[in-house]
């Protein structure tokens, strides 16, 4: 059982699948942070290496819906010698390169979302990508299996079913509004600003890694039983 973990560099899931007893393989354009089996490289160049589960965790930040106010032109008419209403960093893609990065972005999940490998799971914040690929199959929380924390992540599923929850953490209530450990109390995360917190944010939670190795690594491995009997 082969399986890939694409744009991951943390090695969290692909040590889930590892334990669970898979060849499992991370890939991603930067280094592994942790030892084991890893892919330096660009994901599209090893889509074809026979892999049986693709599980791949594209980049949001063109996908998700936060920032919208960049992908417009600034507004020099209105307001002259203004343009944006906040400080950009100075690697922030705005107007026309902002919007061919999102349509590229866009591609990318697609050739994922279809391609030769037998079954593929792509995860993603709430974003563009159900309204311009098509819908998720899931949408899951951390705290439904086993972390004190709140993120909604959607899952694009072929050949795979859903996750089953496997151990439910309850929030402390806020004005009536349910608020997990990694959030505040008006509901925003914890985490201050600085260079790693998109890295930090992006890192799948080890209980939903669990859980998707325990889950389908059977899934998968079914397959290859039934097709050992047929043959």
């Amino acid at each position: 059982m082969k399986v890939l973990i694409g744009c991951e560099c943390s090695g969290i899931v692909r040590d889930a699948f590892c334990a669970a007893g898979a060849e499992a393989w991370s890939c991603d354009l930067k280094p592994t942070e942790r030892p084991g089996n890893h892919l330096h490289c660009n994901l599209l160049s090893v889509l074809d290496k026979g892999w049986d589960l693709l599980i791949a965790h594209p980049d949001c930040t063109y996908l998700t819906l936060s920032a919208e106010w960049a992908y417009k032109d600034p507004d020099y008419v209105r307001y002259p010698g203004v343009g944006y209403h906040m400080r950009l960093k100075p690697t922030t893609l705005t107007g026309d390169v902002r919007r061919d990065a999102r349509e590229d972005a866009i591609a990318f999940f697609r050739t994922l979302l279809d391609c030769r490998i037998p079954r593929v799971c792509l995860e993603n914040p709430v974003g563009c990508v159900g309204p311009r690929v098509r819908s998720a199959d899931q949408t899951i929380q951390p705290h439904q299996f086993g972390h004190d924390a709140s993120k909604a992540t959607c899952l694009w599923l072929r050949n795979l079913p859903p996750l089953v929850a496997t151990s439910h953490v309850s929030p402390r209530m806020v004005a009536g509004k349910p608020r997990w450990a990694n959030q505040t109390d008006t509901g925003q995360n914890r985490l201050p600003p600085s260079d790693r917190r998109s890295a930090d944010r992006a890192r799948t939670y080890k209980g939903i890694a669990r859980a998707m190795a325990d889950q389908w690594a059977d899934v998968v491995a079914s397959r290859h039983a039934t097709f050992d009997a047929l043959s």
